[in-house]
């Protein structure tokens, strides 16, 4: 297909209700099961889903998960989260203990590498189709999968290394698969247009080149990319992606089909003049390393890994405003999304190897809307 077509650590995760404070600035075998018993909490704040997420008011709803990456919500509301070292997914629902329902098999989970995203289908409801991007022995892919039945490899090929996997997939509001690779350590591959790594991907739901793509056949939307783990429309069904820079700036891109993003002649800004799209935001790279990313009304929010923080930014007409930092006391933060009650969920990525691990890391975090 490709172009053309840790140990693990078994641990349980445990929910339970916790104020956080925050300042503003293969087949699937028999389930595993949890290792002890676990608490859940009793009830959730409610959420209105044309409301703002209240970053004042975060719930702790699950804790001792094993490096969360993935993150996609089911119709019902519940959220399938994917462990990146164990291979696992979970089935979240507050106010219940987090089930293991699935596990991939030829999960290789090395460096930056392992389970990473997850997308549901967009007719789930009649398909029951999941969606995982994951580090095989010898490349990055893409499964699609039923959580009773065998997995299905519809794309592969993706270029592995122990950083720069990206790994992030979304659909979009045209009914597509979009997908965020990395360089994987070769900046060259950003700029080769017969490589699917360092681009964003646009796939059919089967996982073909999607028709009308800038070159016919061809799976690329965007190219010259470092890595990237974010990816977020707006309600003009704008996109916009988060990408790790290398020693000057992060970056988060509007992304227009066909557009060649730069990496590795240009890092952030000053590629205009040499035929290259700038940026709408950059950071340095301590201040963010931005991972997943979510659009709510005309917010956008990026979680940021070594910068420890979510930044919330003003969204006006596909134009970002002045970054502003909040929640920072929980470590690192891998990935956010919105529920379809309009609450905002929050991973935290402690125990991936690079952070400082506290008592009950990794935990979600639930920030309801009103």
């Amino acid at each position: 297909m490709g172009i053309t077509g840790s140990v693990a650590r078994r641990r349980t995760a445990v929910a339970a209700l916790f104020v956080v404070a925050v300042v503003a600035g293969c087949a699937s075998g028999p389930e595993a099961q949890p290792d002890r018993a676990t608490a859940v909490v009793t009830s959730t704040a409610p959420s209105a889903p044309s409301g703002v997420p209240d970053l004042d008011a975060g719930e702790e709803i699950v804790s001792d998960i094993d490096v969360p990456w993935g993150l996609a919500f089911l119709p019902d509301g519940d959220a399938l989260v994917a462990e990146r070292d164990t291979g696992r997914i979970l089935r979240v629902r507050p106010g219940r203990a987090p089930e293991p329902v699935y596990e991939v098999p030829g999960v290789v989970a090395r460096g930056e590498g392992g389970l990473l995203g997850l997308a549901v289908g967009r007719d789930f409801a009649e398909t029951r189709y999941v969606y995982a991007y994951f580090t095989a022995a010898d490349d990055n892919r893409i499964v699609r999968l039923r959580l009773d039945g065998q997995p299905e490899v519809i794309f592969d090929g993706i270029a592995k290394a122990n950083n720069h996997d990206g790994g992030r997939i979304a659909f979009g509001p045209d009914g597509m698969l979009y997908v965020g690779t990395g360089d994987a350590g070769n900046g060259g591959r950003a700029q080769d247009p017969a490589s699917p790594n360092g681009k964003i991907l646009r796939l059919t739901p089967d996982g073909a080149a999607a028709p009308g793509n800038p070159t016919p056949g061809s799976p690329v939307y965007s190219l010259g990319h470092r890595n990237v783990q974010g990816l977020a429309w707006d309600s003009a069904g704008r996109l916009f992606a988060a990408e790790f820079g290398q020693n000057a700036f992060d970056e988060i891109n509007l992304i227009e089909p066909g557009r060649n993003y730069g990496w590795p002649a240009v890092e952030g800004m000053g590629g205009v003049d040499r035929g290259f799209t700038d940026p709408q935001i950059v950071w340095k790279p301590a201040e963010a390393s931005p991972s997943g990313i979510a659009i709510s009304g005309d917010t956008l929010y990026v979680a940021a890994l070594r910068g420890e923080r979510l930044w919330t930014v003003p969204l006006h007409d596909g134009t970002l405003g002045t970054p502003q930092a909040r929640i920072p006391d929980l470590g690192r933060l891998r990935t956010v999304a919105i529920a379809p009650d309009g609450a905002l969920w929050l991973t935290t990525s402690n125990t991936d190897g690079r952070g400082d691990v506290r008592a009950g890391d990794d935990r979600i975090i639930r920030f309801p809307a009103r």
